[in-house]
């Protein structure tokens, strides 16, 4: 697409659409797909029958929770079933024309393929994130994620369709990406949350000032909670003297599907694209706007794979209320963590984020923690490891003893403070790994 008139947004009638509109847009997309996904999945023929639904019962967008869910265990078990794609797989094999991989943390990879229809719909949605996130044509853009079959990689086509000059760095090592960034003044760049720390650290340590010495002025970061973290959002602004935007995507749908604009006031989803609920992940029943709860994603145009009814793992908070920018699409306004990143320590929920939000604002500290829980006669015991910041001469007991009522007090969990030096914690490339569970059984 063509950039439009307004210099504000990408498409300006889409996005700027009433709630209404959005509804309907998605009702006559969500109609089309599940017959799609009927006529032409194995899979989704056998599970609606079993379930006893079909596509032409659809008449509202509530009528989508009679249908059956999916998760990543069954896109999994599938593609076993049926190589190499699975039998969720709506088109034949001739008509897909890439395949990202999810990275295998939690399973073995799996294939996401893409017809060229729907390659083309994922990059044009970048291209419109990018721009509501203050990129423009005459920016010079380094992608810093991995391209070995991430579906992150090929996100920074988004950022060239828009006109941006874009460097496709990948995962270089830091010092070599650094003297990439100098070398042609970058002014934005992605990665993750934890790297975008790293990188600065080791920029700092190389005797380079991120804020006088690079052109950075525009951070994207995604893989992990942190960028919708306001503290851990503020600590990066803070050593790059950067804008830093939180974007949220998933292999099993496009690279990323929400994200923030200038004003950063939440994730805007992509809402021609993707239905979102946010169920109660016990009852499955929608929680009210504003609450937490598991986020189940639709694609509404996704042909190769349509996914329906996918339960992410990832727990959320939304509101659809206008934000300030204009837009009028849905908002993640918390990505607080992942079902199997939550502990639960004396009866109470607790998710990295929780704890990261109190740890990323005290200056005495460096930012990098760890939750290391183990189960002492019977009982779960939380240890905070953390690390004091260089410089750092106050008392080590005044430290721990404050983090220590300032957890209690934002989530209700009593915990143990380990104090370290600085770089005792190990920085990660990727996503971080926050929590060290030692007990052999975490649910009896």
């Amino acid at each position: 697409m063509a950039l439009l008139d307004s210099d504000a947004y990408w498409q300006p009638g889409l996005e700027t659409q009433s709630r209404a509109a959005w509804r309907q847009l998605q009702l006559d997309l969500l109609r089309d797909h599940l017959r799609h996904a009927y006529d032409g999945s194995p899979y989704y023929r056998a599970a609606f029958d079993a379930a006893g639904v079909s596509p032409d019962q659809l008449r509202n967008l509530d009528d989508l929770r009679r249908f059956p869910f999916l998760d990543k265990g069954v896109i999994r078990d599938r593609q076993q079933a049926a190589p190499p794609f699975g039998d969720l797989v709506a088109v034949p094999e001739r008509d897909i024309v890439y395949i990202s991989a999810s990275s295998g943390s939690t399973g073995a990879p799996t294939a996401s393929p893409f017809t060229a229809g729907d390659f083309d719909d994922w990059i044009d949605y970048e291209a419109r994130q990018f721009w509501s996130s203050g990129l423009r044509p005459t920016d010079r853009y380094a992608h810093a994620l991995n391209f070995s079959l991430f579906v992150g990689g090929p996100c920074v086509l988004g950022a060239q369709k828009l006109g941006a000059l874009s460097i496709h760095a990948g995962t270089l090592p830091s010092e070599r990406l650094l003297a990439v960034l100098r070398q042609f003044q970058a002014t934005a760049i992605w990665t993750t949350p934890s790297y975008a720390w790293h990188l600065g650290e080791t920029a700092q340590k190389e005797g380079i000032d991120p804020k006088r010495d690079l052109a950075v002025r525009r951070l994207f970061v995604a893989g992990e909670p942190g960028g919708s973290i306001p503290e851990t959002r503020a600590r990066i602004e803070a050593l790059w003297g950067a804008e830093v935007y939180d974007y949220y995507g998933l292999s099993d749908v496009f690279g990323s599907c929400a994200g923030m604009c200038v004003e950063k006031d939440g994730l805007h989803w992509a809402e021609d694209h993707i239905l979102v609920e946010v169920l109660d992940p016990e009852t499955r029943e929608p929680v009210a706007e504003g609450e937490r709860g598991e986020l189940v994603l639709t694609t509404l145009r996704k042909r190769a794979r349509p996914i329906i009814r996918f339960r992410t793992g990832d727990i959320v908070s939304v509101t659809t209320e206008p934000c300030r920018c204009g837009r009028t699409s849905l908002r993640l306004t918390g990505v607080h963590g992942r079902l199997d990143d939550m502990l639960i320590i004396k009866g109470v929920n607790l998710f990295p984020s929780d704890v990261e939000a109190v740890v990323r604002q005290d200056a005495a500290l460096t930012g990098e923690y760890r939750l290391v829980v183990e189960r002492i006669d019977h009982l779960d015991r939380l240890t905070i490891e953390v690390e004091h910041a260089h410089g750092f001469n106050g008392h080590p007991s005044d430290l721990r003893d404050r983090l220590r009522r300032q957890v209690k007090a934002a989530t209700g969990v009593g915990a143990e403070v380990a104090l370290l030096a600085p770089d005792t914690l190990p920085r990660a490339v990727h996503k971080a790994k926050r929590v060290d569970d030692r007990r052999a059984h975490v649910w009896s």
